[in-house]
């Protein structure tokens, strides 16, 4: 590609007034521009038309001159069928795994047995060189990270060659399984050792992950994702000071997972709003501001079982949203999820998705392109304000782990999705196959042979995931 070719082009410059103009002899006589404007879940105004915004600054990627690292879901129960699927996607394009362990949060009712020989065997034979790793931790977190090490011990894998996440975050675990193997006091107090121990492994990668998945696939709103994200992450900022770790070597060691959905300028600012609100707490904390690592996986929530194969179109575009906003990392859950195990060509979907945008579209060609666009920039500063007041909200309540043994978190989260749901309802928002333009009769859908795992549930306090096809309970796609 000859990229002078950008340098080249002239466009004829169109002014706010030429395009109320345009707009006007479109809406007719009652010209009402007001009906042009909306508000997001978060009471954003989100307008039809911005000027360029001056002075922003690129928000990119962890590594702005590297694509995002391509994962792919290890959530089969079948260890021997779970490792010939690693290996296909290693082998057609993928760059990571996300183990997920059965009872995690996210495993969405499948997942890895919990088992150091289970493990063992789901990896048996994959090649881990050069490959990003990061685990969905069933809720003895301490166990599975145990269970990796020895696996890459055994195998006498290079640290250096690989990229790890261990995906520990009490509070996401807590909120998805209603579990706590411990008091918070007490875990409180045995966190410290543990980060000194993994700290001695000088293991690469991140070790605490702040994970809004499972509050998004509950039906918080994105400002509400973004504060409960950043309230866990100064949780694990208190746990390394405890450790007595300098803060300024642990917060490389923090990192961030959190939903993307099928609104693309909603995903794409929420990313590159979580990057600003970490900035503004490392400086808070006495600590030049650093990049981070952001993985994105495309939402459960607004997956139908109704046309499924509309959800390959909610995929792709929360997929482009989460390149463009700049996650470090993307894992794109395959269109039957809410029928079953997605079987070989479900996978094969979810990966080539991504390579098509990565390969054929080269979304990573720029970093940040949205910075500097009005619209973009409004919105991401809008949910920095609106994240930064829920996460003071939390602090107040006394931390993360309180604020959901309170069930103040859940009480806001279910506000929110319950006013998502009656504009469901009301026809305000649609879900396409499924609300509007249903088909007379469904396709049939081919999954794997794998029994639904029911969630563990020992505590009163946990957000459940719901895909848009429980209307009766969750919502779905806004058009």
């Amino acid at each position: 590609m000859d990229r002078t070719i950008l340098t080249k082009s002239d466009f004829p410059d169109v002014d706010r007034k030429q395009w109320l103009e345009l707009v006007a002899r479109s809406l007719g006589k009652d010209t009402d521009y007001g009906s042009l404007s909306h508000r997001s879940d978060d009471g954003i105004g989100i307008e039809p038309l911005y000027e360029r915004a001056e002075g922003a600054r690129p928000l990119p990627r962890l590594d702005p001159n590297a694509s995002w690292a391509l994962v792919q879901r290890m959530d089969d129960p079948d260890p021997a069928r779970a490792a010939a699927q690693a290996k296909e996607d290693l082998a057609q394009g993928a760059t990571g795994l996300s183990l997920i362990f059965a009872g995690a949060p996210n495993a969405f009712g499948y997942g890895l047995p919990a088992s150091p020989e289970g493990l063992r065997d789901a990896l048996a034979d994959v090649p881990l060189r050069n490959v990003h790793l990061r685990i969905d931790v069933h809720p003895n977190s301490r166990a599975s990270i145990d269970w990796l090490v020895q696996v890459l011990r055994d195998r006498r894998a290079d640290p250096a060659r690989l990229s790890l996440s261990f995906g520990v975050d009490p509070a996401s675990l807590f909120a998805g399984t209603g579990r706590l193997r411990m008091s918070i006091e007490a875990l409180e107090a045995s966190m410290p050792q543990s980060l000194a121990g993994f700290f001695a492994l000088a293991l690469p990668g991140i070790l605490l992950e702040a994970d809004g998945r499972v509050f998004h696939n509950a039906g918080a709103t994105e400002a509400q994702e973004l504060g409960i994200m950043l309230a866990s992450a100064v949780s694990h900022l208190r746990m390394f000071e405890e450790a007595r770790q300098p803060l300024v070597y642990a917060a490389p060691h923090i990192g961030f997972a959190l939903s993307v959905d099928q609104d693309q300028f909603q995903s794409m600012a929420k990313i590159r709003a979580l990057r600003k609100l970490w900035a503004r707490m490392l400086e808070a904390c006495s600590i030049d501001p650093m990049p981070v690592a952001i993985h994105a996986e495309t939402s459960y929530r607004m997956m139908t079982a109704r046309d499924p194969e509309t959800n390959i179109l909610r995929t792709t575009i929360a997929a482009f949203a989460a390149a463009t906003g700049g996650a470090d990392s993307i894992s794109v859950v395959p269109h039957t999820i809410t029928h079953g195990l997605p079987d070989a060509f479900a996978r094969r979907l979810a990966r080539n998705t991504q390579l098509i945008l990565e390969k054929e579209c080269r979304l990573e060609f720029v970093a940040d392109p949205a910075a500097g666009s009005g619209g973009i920039e409004a919105l991401t500063d809008g949910l920095c304000e609106k994240a930064w007041e829920e996460f003071r909200r939390i602090e107040a309540e006394g931390g993360v782990l309180r604020s959901l043994a309170a069930g103040h978190i859940q009480k806001r989260v279910a506000s929110a999705r319950m006013e998502r749901l009656g504009k469901v309802r009301e026809g305000e928002h649609k879900i396409v196959g499924t609300t509007v333009y249903t088909m007379d009769r469904e396709r049939p859908v081919t999954t794997l042979a794998a029994e639904r795992q029911p969630m563990p549930r020992d505590g009163a306090v946990a957000c459940d995931p719901l895909p848009a096809s429980r209307l009766d309970e969750g919502f779905g796609e806004t058009e």
